[in-house]
């Protein structure tokens, strides 16, 4: 059964799955009109998938300034309420947005936005500190990205963020942070259809947590996508880095015939397809924290059940790897 685990060698406590809250934040979209949200929203459905998520033993959340142009921030500040001492709290910096729009407006890393920036999420989210502050550029200049590692560690002494991260699928772009004493861990993408051992072996090395974004392969792996993706939501006009989902047509067919032929090895033992790929992510290593991301409280409930089940045995996994052929 997992129930903690913990963010590196921060000594944070959480539970071994945190909720994302990407999808809450509603509807957003670049200064092109391409949605980068998830579609509509109810924000009073939101609050109580996060307050019933809380009730099931959910201790992180993972949101971003940019999430909804900052509603992502404010619809999880609310849900928290007085609970706010009860969770651990990730939001992530360096985008820059209009929030009356709701657009992506463009990106700063200066060390100067990071303390602005960090302001206002802490107004939003009607905090005052962070547990873990996330940068939020994949591709951000790694010196730069020191000075930034730096002007955190200042955070930390001020007492105003606990621990920090970078959320990059690069390797060397995290082990930059990782030089930091209070450099927590890497949020990264990692599910059962696309590992990422290299970024598995830096954490392992660098005493790290892997925080896990995309751990359902943005629905695929729910076993409950079907059809062309609403308007509004990213997944309609997917942008070249989002795998397994096609311009206009919805899931890539070769995806979900990989999700099917995994089907019998991630629902066993009583698991929904979703708590399988949880399931797979615990096993894949001992410093895994899959981040779901959720809508409505029978979701938050699927996914805080995988808690209850635990990871997947090794004879699932080595089967899981015979199917993928890796």
């Amino acid at each position: 059964m997992e129930i903690t685990r913990t963010l590196g060698r921060s000594g944070i406590e959480v539970s071994a799955v945190g909720f994302g809250c990407w999808a809450i934040g509603g509807e957003w979209q670049d200064t092109g009109g391409q949605p980068l949200g998830w579609g509509k929203v109810d924000d009073e459905e939101s609050a109580r998938a996060v307050r019933r998520a809380l009730d099931l033993g959910v201790t992180f959340f993972d949101t971003a300034d940019v999430y909804g142009a900052g509603h992502s921030e404010t619809v999880l500040g609310r849900a928290l309420g007085r609970r706010r001492g009860e969770v651990v709290v990730a939001t992530k910096w360096g985008n820059l947005f209009d929030p009356d729009t709701r657009t992506l407006t463009g990106s700063d890393d200066s060390p100067e936005h990071l303390r602005r920036a960090l302001t206002a999420s802490l107004r939003r989210l009607g905090t005052d500190y962070i547990d873990l502050y996330q940068l939020h550029l994949a591709d951000a200049g790694p010196e730069r990205a020191a000075r930034l590692r730096d002007a955190c560690e200042e955070l930390v002494a001020d007492g105003l963020i606990r621990s920090y991260a970078w959320s990059t699928d690069d390797p060397a772009r995290a082990a930059v942070f990782a030089e930091g004493p209070h450099c927590a861990a890497v949020q990264h993408a990692l599910n059962v259809l696309t590992d990422a051992p290299e970024m598995l072996r830096l954490c392992e090395e660098a005493g790290l947590a892997s925080v896990n974004r995309s751990p359902l392969a943005m629905g695929l792996l729910t076993g409950k996508h079907g059809g062309r993706p609403q308007e509004g939501d990213i997944r309609s006009r997917p942008p070249a880095w989002l795998q397994g989902f096609g311009a206009g047509t919805g899931a890539d067919p070769e995806w979900l015939a990989r999700v099917d032929a995994l089907r019998d090895v991630l629902t066993s033992d009583g698991r929904t397809l979703a708590q399988g790929a949880l399931a797979w992510l615990w096993a894949r290593s001992p410093r895994t924290v899959p981040i779901p991301g959720f809508r409505s409280v029978a979701q938050a409930e699927e996914n805080a059940g995988a808690l209850e089940k635990g990871a997947l045995s090794a004879a699932r996994m080595t089967e899981a790897e015979r199917i993928l052929g890796r």
